[in-house]
């Protein structure tokens, strides 16, 4: 099992949790997608920490950070991983984001210029025609009662059977962070429609862009960002490159994770 070594630190006026591991190589910082974890990244900060320093932290709102009343704004979240990563001393750390995750990251370096050496983003939500905000927090709100309605052990089993290419070091985790993220986060997201269109032009390090498969999107297996906007997305950012992984959906370190590692650490070893 990975040892963790876990702390907090106040970025952006706000408690965070983070979590580290591996060796002390260059950074590397992970962030979590919606109702996950910092601790919802057991194999690949496993596969990273024999050659780099891994940093996780808990999004405000989820596992052991602070949930305050409000805001859970884009804005707020990209100065909360911009504020930690100062926090903690890191010298323009690699980070990698997944999801929520990855739009946080984009949009922390977009406003502040220098942050990371590089970036990594894995299916961030960014949509053509974006489903109206109602329908998006209606349809997270709907999930976490759905997943809270279980005991830990019936939800562990039920994400075995919804994602039977998972590996098993997955599902844990993933779990305990459904019954760990605030109800606040959700009832208080004040997320529109990613601006990744203006949010594009300002990534000025190196960019990997990994994206999946079209799938069924209605019950979030597919992966968001289609040929379409990934091919405006790189014609935006003026150091991107595209990995399209096969056979994944969104969670694509989760459905294809040999192909994705490869991804990562042929990008990394580049920059």
């Amino acid at each position: 099992m990975l040892a963790w070594k876990s702390g907090e630190v106040t970025a952006n006026g706000l408690r965070l949790r983070y979590y580290r591991t591996g060796v002390n190589g260059r950074p590397i910082v992970l962030a979590h997608g919606i109702t996950d974890s910092g601790l919802c990244w057991p194999r690949l900060a496993a596969a990273l920490a024999d050659e780099f320093q891994v940093i996780t932290y808990d999004a405000r709102g989820h596992g052991r950070s602070e949930a305050p009343s409000g805001p859970y704004t884009r804005d707020d979240q990209a100065d909360d991983l911009a504020e930690l990563v100062k926090a903690l001393g890191l010298k323009q750390p690699f980070i990698l984001g997944h999801s929520m995750g990855a739009d946080t990251t984009a949009n922390a370096v977009a406003r502040h210029p220098g942050l990371a050496a590089a970036i990594i983003l894995e299916d961030p939500p960014w949509r053509d025609e974006p489903p109206s905000e109602a329908r998006s927090l209606d349809h997270y709100q709907e999930r976490l009662r759905f997943y809270r309605s279980m005991t830990r052990p019936e939800l562990i089993a039920y994400g075995k059977q919804r994602n039977p290419n998972w590996d098993d070091a997955e599902f844990e985790p993933w779990a305990d962070a459904k019954f760990a993220v605030s109800p606040a986060m959700i009832e208080c997201l004040q997320w529109a429609p990613s601006p990744w269109r203006t949010i594009c032009p300002k990534i000025t390090c190196p960019t990997l862009l990994v994206t999946a498969e079209a799938g069924d999107r209605a019950d979030n297996l597919g992966g968001i960002v289609t040929e379409a906007v990934a091919a405006q997305a790189l014609a935006l950012m003026p150091n991107a490159q595209l990995a399209r992984i096969s056979g994944a959906g969104h969670n694509i370190r989760r459905e294809a994770f040999d192909d994705f590692l490869a991804a990562v650490r042929a990008f990394l070893r580049c920059v």
